[in-house]
């Protein structure tokens, strides 16, 4: 079932004072990003965080749960009316979260390998012109 708008909006009221979020709806669903990283999302309207060093120690009794069918655990976030802790809360998974991997563009490889198949060719006519007698 897919989340209601209501509660994103609700989500994002309470992160309205921790910096950089943003999110991204798939599939009917809503991920939450801060500083760049995934840090959880809304899934069934429920709050689920990634489980990080700092989100098992700022919430150790909070329950693991699928977001979805073959996902892994992530934490429910159960103090959803705090925005004290969700501000620090977030920020802190962030942190132990690798940087996000920068995505290649194929088009643009492809065109470069182009390009660079196409000088080379050039440079071997020339050479031959030069060194054929």
């Amino acid at each position: 079932m897919p989340s209601s708008k209501q509660y994103l909006e609700f989500i994002l009221e309470m992160l309205s004072d921790t910096e950089e979020i943003s999110y991204r709806t798939m599939m009917g669903e809503y991920i939450i990003y801060c500083r760049g990283k995934v840090v959880g999302g809304i899934y069934d309207d429920r709050f689920l965080v990634k489980k990080t060093r700092s989100a098992a120690l700022m919430m150790p009794d909070a329950p693991l749960e699928l977001p979805y069918d073959g996902a892994k655990e992530m934490l429910l976030v159960e103090n959803v009316d705090s925005k004290e802790f969700l501000r620090e809360l977030l920020p802190a998974i962030a942190d132990d979260l690798p940087a996000p991997k920068k995505r290649k563009n194929k088009l643009t490889d492809f065109f470069l390998i182009s390009f660079h198949f196409q000088l080379m060719r050039i440079i071997a006519e020339r050479l031959s012109i030069i060194f054929m007698p």
